[in-house]
C-alpha cells in the first residue's frame, strides 16, 4: 500500500483532467491560432478555461494569461512589473519567505539595480506588518507576498497588506504567489486589492507545465517571452491546449464541494498533528491547526537528519518531503525555517507532510505507527 503525502510537491490528476488533456491532443488537436475548423475547435477550449478561472476568481476573462507554470508565472509578475514601472521606483519588497521562483527574478532585479528588500516574518512564517509599514515608500513598484507558505503552511494577511500598500505606496503593485492557496482558498484578487496572482495545475490536480498570471486590468506589465503576439501580446508562444484545458478543468473541479473538501483536510490535519505532539522529539512547525493551510504539516524530528527519516518511510511506501521539493535537490536553499528563528538542527530534522480532499484517516493512522516504529530506532543509530 501506498502513502502518498506529498502533495504540495504535485498531485495526481482529476478523471476529468485526464480525458481532456488527452482529447485535446488526439482529437482537437489544432493551432487555436489557426482560422480553420481544426484552430477554431481548439481555441474553444482556451477560451473555456479562461473563463473557468475568472469565474472562480470574480475576475475578468482578459485579467487571465496563461503560462508555463507557476515559476513562469512569478517572473512575469516580478520582472514584468519591475520593467514596466521603473521610471516610477525602483524599490521592491518580499517577504522572508518566498518561495525560489521569487526570491531568484528578485535577486536577477537587485544585480539590475533595483533595491530589493526583504520583510521579516514572526515565529509562525507570518509577514510583519510593522516591518512592511517601515520599508514602504513612495518610491516602492511592487510587493510581492505570497498568500499561503509552501513549506509550513502560514497564511498571510493579505487585506491588512493590501491596504499598508495602497496607504504607504499608493502607486505600487501587489502580488501574490497562490500556488499553495488555489484551491485550498476562496480567491478573488479583485476583492483582496491584489494586483497580480501567480497559479500552477499541478498543485490541484491538473496537469504539470501549465499555470496562469492573474493580471488587473489596470497594473502595467511589460511581456518578457517575445513573438507570435498570442494572449494580446503579454505571453507570446502557441498556446498550450492540453494544458489549458486541463488546467480549467482542475479550477472547475477542485471547488465543487468545496466546504466538505476543505473541512475533511482540517480533520486530517488535527489527527497529524495530534498525533505528532504524542511522539518524542517532534517540534510542530507554523500556524496553530485552523489558522494555517489545511493541507500542509511541517515538523522536525529531534535527532534525525530529514532525509534519513524520509527514505525510512519510503521504505514503507510512505512519501513525505524533506522541505519544498522543488528546491531540495538543487543549490537553491529555502530559509523559510530560518528565517522563523528555528535552530539549524531543527531545521535539518524538518519533514513536511501534505495532503489533498481523499487522504484518509487510514493513511494517517498508518504513517503515525511507521513513525512511531521508526524515530526511536533511528535516534538510536544517530548517537553510534
Amino acid at each position: 500500500m501506498e502513502i502518498y503525502l506529498d502533495h504540495a510537491a504535485t498531485t495526481w490528476c482529476y478523471k476529468s483532467v485526464r480525458d481532456i488533456v488527452v482529447r485535446t491532443m488526439m482529437e482537437d488537436y489544432g493551432n487555436p491560432s489557426s482560422m480553420h475548423r481544426k484552430g477554431v475547435e481548439a481555441e474553444a477550449y482556451v477560451k473555456k478555461a479562461r473563463e473557468a478561472i475568472a469565474r472562480q476568481l470574480k475576475a475578468k476573462d482578459k485579467e487571465i494569461f496563461f503560462t508555463s507554470g507557476g515559476t513562469e508565472s512569478n517572473n512575469l509578475a516580478l520582472l514584468g512589473a519591475a520593467a514596466a514601472n521603473q521610471r516610477r521606483g525602483r524599490r521592491i519588497l518580499l517577504s522572508a519567505v518566498e518561495h525560489a521562483a521569487v526570491k531568484e527574478p528578485a535577486k536577477r532585479l537587485k544585480e539590475m539595480g533595483f533595491e530589493v528588500r526583504e520583510i521579516p516574518v514572526d515565529s509562525q512564517g507570518v509577514t510583519s506588518l510593522h516591518a512592511l509599514e517601515k520599508e514602504l515608500t513612495p518610491e516602492t513598484i511592487l510587493a510581492s507576498v505570497m498568500l499561503v507558505n509552501n513549506e509550513v503552511g502560514s497564511v498571510q494577511p493579505m487585506k491588512e497588506i493590501a491596504a499598508l500598500v495602497r496607504e504607504k505606496a499608493p502607486g505600487a503593485l501587489l502580488h501574490a504567489d497562490a500556488i499553495q492557496a488555489l484551491g485550498k482558498f476562496r480567491i478573488y484578487p479583485g476583492r483582496m486589492d491584489i494586483d497580480l496572482l501567480s497559479a500552477s495545475g499541478h498543485k490541484i490536480h491538473g496537469p504539470k507545465g501549465v499555470g496562469f498570471l492573474y493580471i488587473r486590468e489596470q497594473a502595467k506589465v511589460q511581456p518578457q517571452i517575445l513573438g507570435g503576439g498570442q494572449q494580446g501580446g503579454m505571453r507570446s508562444g502557441t498556446d498550450n491546449v492540453p494544458g489549458i484545458a486541463g488546467l480549467g478543468a482542475a479550477v472547475e473541479e477542485v471547488y465543487q464541494n468545496f466546504q466538505e473538501k476543505t473541512e475533511h483536510m482540517y480533520r486530517i490535519k488535527e489527527q497529524l498533528t495530534e498525533g505528532l505532539e504524542n511522539l518524542e522529539g517532534v517540534v510542530i512547525h507554523g500556524m496553530p491547526v485552523r489558522q494555517g493551510a489545511p493541507h500542509i504539516v511541517n515538523a522536525s524530528f529531534t535527532g534525525i537528519r530529514s532525509e534519513v527519516l524520509l527514505h525510512a518511510l519510503e521504505d514503507k511506501g510512505i512519501y513525505v518531503s524533506a522541505g519544498a521539493a522543488c528546491s531540495v535537490h538543487k543549490k537553491v536553499k529555502s530559509g523559510t525555517l530560518a528565517a522563523m528563528g528555528v535552530g539549524p538542527k531543527e531545521r535539518e530534522s524538518a519533514i513536511r507532510f501534505s495532503f489533498c480532499e481523499e487522504t484518509s484517516e487510514e493513511e494517517i493512522r498508518l504513517c503515525l505507527q511507521a513513525l512511531g516504529e521508526l524515530t526511536p530506532m533511528l535516534r538510536k543509530y544517530a548517537r553510534h
